[in-house]
């Protein structure tokens, strides 16, 4: 089980579904509430929906049948749709094209008629002598590979009115959002799997989007579906069932954990929230395990550097707080629950007991780089200590924040990037190159205390830097940020690993070993997940990319239970129930395992590793839980085999509880209903 898997399939940037057949399959996920009703009938728009649809009625066990719908192309620019013509012959134009194209009555007439005599050519061919299905008083779901500008489907639609049925469905892997959106307007429901933005092209989205042929479309409605016992949950649910390990509370028998970590340098275990009690009381004792049997030396977590090393220094017992809640409470900015809880207060009572008779201690690090304004600080009250003259440097060039503001990250960002305010990147650069000059000064202090103290202080002056980039690009759109950010994850952890590898026990032949704790979205490798379409980076992605065989991906997922989540950035902490997971998602496939509590590795042979090659939607709760819009706020497609090496599930999990719960907290979850659509 040691490795990574082959080849991550996100290599291109839009490329979600592996071809035709695995988007019905997907597509089928998100239908299931249609599944085995007598009354539904699924049409594919020829050619290139009936793979598509193919998948989606034998899952549903619903009647298949072929909808025709030829393209109006205009003259001399085929490939420039001006209308749709259907079966029945229904034609449908788009009106302000044909006036733009100025497009003639008698062109459209030619167009028309030789489109239809190839529309019948199809029907005769593809059917083979059998009538279309009777759709009238049914539920017809219309499914094609995707949509661009929906005039093909809009066509079909308008022409299956006249065949008077009870409901239309359209169904699609891929389409724009405003597409998606037009046609909910206009039909009794739409399920659109993937909306990539911007939109390029339906073929963007497919590895495999080879032209289908009629004698496949022949094939596949010569296949009986209706009443088939194939099933888009079951079967992956047993094979997954099967190949899972128990793993009670989320822990897995040691013998697991050592044949999936191996001589791995960098474990990343994830989070499906930032509020789930069940997700970091499992990762701890995993962690523990890996610093007591393995070796590690360091947790590094995704939290802000000042306030992780003040846990750091309570660890290893120097001189400052008493006790781990008095450490822990640096962590003041939103969400402190995040680190600010019973948790991570025991870990870190712990962590200092063990470092009381280990051979080599192990510390505790933070990642993330919102702490602008408390690494200044740091910088300064370090070179205080060591370099009273740069000192007095450092706080020249840090004024430069104080006049956007002396606390507020964004705002600064805010200012510098609208010009209401002055950049301060040149004064972030300089007072970081300032600190790296000279070092060798600073380390004629002699102990690894001062090459730690010193080591603190560069990443301090590091995360200035990257925090100013960082908020100063936060407006310009969340890809820009968000990447900026895991960037800079990245950059630290290279940094604290090769500290480490300088620190005396690696050099005795023991190199440094790194527990990371971070949620899903930064654990997972973004070339899995559809927001690597939109260029999207992630930790987890950048640690394999450089580090290979030496890292290790877990994450972490849950079907129900409650969560510590807010309403509102800044806002209060509520404890909040996670509704059951959406239906096509990767926590549904768990459920229908019907365990409680599962590791499945993501690389081993035979069916269950088929099963997590398909795409699947994925929940993701933050600092914020918003169950009114979950679809749209926590739910993103990815392939869970090439986003992991392991996934580790709890059916059912509870509230992550902080140190100070008030009483919104205390009281529980508000009422909440269930809304209607997407």
């Amino acid at each position: 089980m040691a490795g990574t898997s082959a080849a991550v399939k996100g290599q291109h940037p839009r490329r979600l579904f592996r071809d035709r057949r695995e988007a019905g399959r997907v597509l089928a996920g998100l239908l299931g509430a249609y599944r085995g009703r007598p009354d539904v009938v699924v049409l594919g728009l020829a050619r290139g929906g009936v793979p598509v649809a193919f998948e989606v009625a034998a899952a549903l066990g619903a009647p298949l049948d072929a909808y025709i719908v030829r393209k109006l192309g205009a003259p001399g620019h085929e490939e420039f749709a001006v209308g749709a013509l259907a079966s029945g012959g229904r034609i449908v134009l788009n009106d302000d094209v044909v006036r733009a194209l100025d497009v003639t009555p008698a062109q459209l007439r030619e167009i028309a008629e030789r489109e239809g005599r190839e529309l019948e050519r199809r029907e005769a061919a593809y059917r083979g002598g059998r009538p279309p299905l009777d759709v009238a008083g049914k539920t017809v779901i219309l499914v094609d590979d995707g949509l661009a500008t929906g005039a093909s489907m809009l066509a079909a639609v308008t022409a299956l009115r006249d065949s008077n049925p009870a409901q239309i469905v359209v169904a699609v892997p891929a389409a724009p959002e405003s597409t998606c959106r037009e046609f909910a307007g206009l039909v009794d429901d739409v399920v659109c799997a993937s909306m990539p933005t911007p939109f390029l092209a339906v073929g963007e989205s497919f590895w495999d989007f080879s032209q289908t042929s009629d004698d496949e479309v022949r094939e596949l409605l010569a296949t009986p579906t209706a009443g088939a016992s194939r099933s888009a949950v079951e079967s992956p649910a047993l094979a997954v069932s099967a190949a899972a390990v128990d793993a009670p509370g989320g822990v897995p028998p040691t013998e697991v954990l050592d044949d999936l970590v191996g001589d791995a340098r960098i474990v990343l275990i994830g989070e499906s929230s930032h509020g789930t009690h069940e997700f970091y009381a499992a990762r701890a004792e995993i962690t523990k395990w890996l610093i007591e049997h393995k070796g590690f030396t360091a947790v590094a977590a995704e939290a802000d550097w000042p306030d992780a090393y003040r846990v750091n220094r309570f660890v290893h017992g120097l001189p400052g707080d008493d006790s781990a809640e008095e450490a822990l409470s640096g962590f003041q900015r939103f969400p402190a629950w995040m680190w600010r809880n019973d948790v991570v207060r025991d870990f870190v009572t712990w962590l200092r007991r063990h470092n009381e008779n280990a051979d080599r201690k192990a510390g505790f690090y933070g990642l993330d780089l919102y702490s602008l304004h408390r690494s200044m600080d740091e910088v300064i009250g370090y070179l205080d200590r060591v370099d009273p003259p740069a000192a007095a440097r450092a706080r020249s060039r840090y004024a430069c924040f104080d006049h956007a503001s002396p606390d507020d990250g964004q705002a600064y960002g805010y200012a510098a990037a609208f010009g209401a305010g002055p950049s301060c990147e040149h004064e972030a650069v300089a007072q970081l190159v300032d600190v790296h000059r000279h070092a060798i000064q600073y380390l004629s202090r002699d102990g690894v205390v001062a090459e730690d103290e010193l080591f603190c202080a560069q990443q301090n002056a590091q995360t200035v830097r990257n925090a100013e980039e960082y908020y100063r690009s936060m407006f310009r759109g969340r890809v820009t940020s968000w990447n900026l950010r895991d960037k800079h994850m990245a950059q630290t952890l290279d940094a604290l690993l090769a500290h480490l590898d300088r620190h005396p026990g690696a050099r005795a032949g023991k190199p440094a070993r790194i527990v990371v704790w971070a949620h899903n979205s930064h654990v997972g490798d973004a070339r899995a997940t559809e927001v690597g379409g939109d260029g999207q980076l992630t930790l987890g992605q950048l640690a394999r990319e450089k580090y290979g065989a030496d890292c290790r991906l877990i994450g972490f997922s849950t079907y129900s239970g409650t969560v510590t989540a807010a309403s509102e950035w800044g806002g209060d902490a509520f404890l909040k129930t996670v509704r059951p997971a959406l239906a096509g998602s990767v926590e549904e496939l768990f459920h229908e395992t019907g365990r409680d509590a599962f590791l499945i590795a993501m690389h081993d042979s035979g069916p269950a590793a088929e099963a997590l090659e398909v795409v699947r939607l994925a929940r993701a709760i933050g600092v914020l839980y918003l169950p009114e819009t979950e679809r749209q706020s926590h739910y993103y497609h990815v392939r869970p085999a090439d986003q992991y090496d392991a996934m580790i599930h709890i059916e059912r999990t509870r509230a992550l509880q902080p140190l100070e719960p008030t009483s919104v907290w205390v009281e529980g979850q508000t009422p909440e209903t269930y809304p209607s659509g997407l």
